[in-house]
C-alpha cells in the first residue's frame, strides 16, 4: 500500500498515511489537532538512473564516476 503525504489545513501539520490508491483522496483525520481538513501534498522523491545515478531535485547527479554537476552531461557513464 502507497505512503501518502498529508497537511492539515486547520493546523498546518503535515504527516503520513498509508492508504489504498482509491483512498489517496479521501478525507483524513489530522492526527495532531483531529481536523478532517488535510490535503494531500506532492511528494518529493528519488528515481534510480543509469549506471547506479541518482537523478533527485535540481537535476544534481550524485553518480561516484561523474564530475559533472548535471545528470544530463553523465548519460554516456
Amino acid at each position: 500500500m502507497p505512503i501518502y503525504e498529508y497537511r492539515c489545513q486547520e493546523c498546518g501539520v503535515r504527516f503520513d498515511a498509508r492508504r489504498s490508491m482509491k483512498d489517496a483522496d479521501a478525507p483524513i483525520v489530522c492526527p495532531a489537532c483531529g481536523a478532517s481538513k488535510a490535503r494531500r501534498e506532492v511528494s518529493l522523491f528519488f528515481a534510480a538512473g543509469g549506471s547506479g545515478s541518482l537523478k533527485g531535485m535540481g537535476g544534481e547527479s550524485s553518480c561516484a564516476t561523474c564530475s559533472s554537476s548535471s545528470c544530463a552531461a553523465c548519460r554516456g557513464h
